[in-house]
């Protein structure tokens, strides 16, 4: 670890317990200068505002956002922000199984291939976004411990909703038009070398043999990661992930 002045905290991430550390400079010089900005925009505009926060895979952004919502209840200037991620928004295991797609002339299970953007419903994203701006409305999350979507899990009453996923911003038909959605958007980029080495090691950590691990790199994480780097539309805001975990203003 750096000389950098990390500080550790205690959270519960997709309802699992986890340390995790931050730079105490990066809350003060980053952090909360964006929640400050979504605290602007949102008192500005008086209405519940949407931001975007968009990244490839092993960013650590559930994970972010969910401290955020955590530090936003700290600070008397802030707005609080609502935490919600795009994962709830994947077809389930049974869909997936059924459903196929050709890859390289091949004809392969969505489940295969399970974290693209063909094995999310988008256009039920965009319904629930639409429908979260306007009011009151449920959200799905995605659980896993059974690897599978629950329906209407959680309610959004916020009036900073801060979303994250990987194609938030991707340029591609229907992911395209989410953006018009986002009265600000934040992404968050990596070197694939990093992505690669925390993709592969996370599946490790999660009992896969490490063959395995770097197979399912090579057939789904780095495809998705190519695609994410080179198919993303221009953020308001970008950030680098650099290699110790923190993260850089760009």
């Amino acid at each position: 670890m750096s000389n950098k002045p990390w500080k550790f905290y205690d959270m519960v991430v997709n309802g699992l317990p986890q340390r995790v550390k931050y730079n105490e400079d990066t809350v003060n010089q980053l952090f909360l200068p964006l929640l400050r900005k979504l605290t602007q925009i949102q008192r500005q505009k008086q209405r519940k505002i949407m931001a975007f926060l968009a990244a490839p895979p092993a960013t650590g952004k559930s994970t972010l956002v969910q401290f955020w919502e955590q530090l936003s209840k700290t600070q008397d200037e802030l707005q609080e922000v609502q935490s919600l991620g795009m994962d709830g928004f994947h077809y389930p295991n049974a869909y997936l199984d059924s459903h196929t797609i050709e890859r390289d002339g091949e004809t392969i299970t969505l489940r295969s291939i399970k974290g693209a953007p063909e094995t999310f419903d988008v256009t039920g994203l965009r319904a629930k976004m639409q429908e979260a701006k306007q009011g009151k409305s449920l959200w799905p999350v995605y659980d896993r411990k059974i690897h599978n979507p629950i329906a209407n899990a959680l309610e959004v009453n916020g009036d900073i909703l801060l979303v994250e996923g990987n194609w938030l911003l991707l340029d591609e038909p229907q992911w395209r038009d989410l953006r018009e959605l986002a009265d600000y958007t934040l992404s968050i980029k990596a070197t694939p070398e990093l992505l690669q080495e925390r993709l592969i090691q996370r599946k490790i950590q999660g009992g896969l043999p490490k063959a395995d691990a770097v197979k399912f790199y090579e057939t789904s994480d780095r495809l998705n990661i190519e695609r994410i780097l080179n198919h993303t539309l221009p953020a308001d805001e970008q950030w680098q992930m650099v290699e110790d975990g923190d993260f850089i203003r760009c």
